[in-house]
């Protein structure tokens, strides 16, 4: 499981550090997608196989399902950690997620994202003032 939020830089190359915590989940490689809200999602090879079984089960017939399939496959691409822990970002999805320099990498329980520093700092900030109230509605629908 991905937890925390870790502030890092994105170098000239596009390559991110990811945190040490999560280097041994992807050790045998990622996948790297557009999320939604402008960040990227990395998933470990296991959660990959079962977000494109998801994704496969999505009825075709829907023109917004299968936009969605289209931009989920189109952008992905699987990267294999360097040796200091780095994974390559090509330049399309730096520039989907506005990555730059500095960027958070964010555990989210099955996947990891990677925002903007920005973008993440005013999301967080709305996120926040809406967790209590999101707490609230949910016990009372017994969840």
């Amino acid at each position: 499981m991905f937890l925390g939020e870790h502030q890092h830089t994105i170098d000239p190359k596009g390559r991110v550090v990811l945190p040490s915590r999560f280097r041994a989940d992807l050790a045998k490689g990622c996948f790297i997608t557009k999320g939604q809200d402008r960040c990227l999602f990395v998933f470990t090879p296991r959660q990959w196989e079962q977000e494109v079984e998801r994704i496969r089960t999505l009825p075709r017939t829907d023109r917004r399902l299968r936009n969605y399939a289209r931009v989920f496959f189109a952008g992905a691409i699987d990267q294999k950690l360097d040796k200091q822990g780095r994974i390559q970002v090509p330049a399309t999805l730096r520039e989907y997620a506005g990555l730059e320099k500095d960027v958070f990498v964010v555990g989210v329980g099955e996947r990891v994202e990677i925002w903007n520093a920005s973008t993440w700092s005013e999301l967080t900030t709305d996120a926040d003032a809406e967790y209590a109230d999101i707490e609230e509605a949910l016990s009372e629908q017994g969840i």
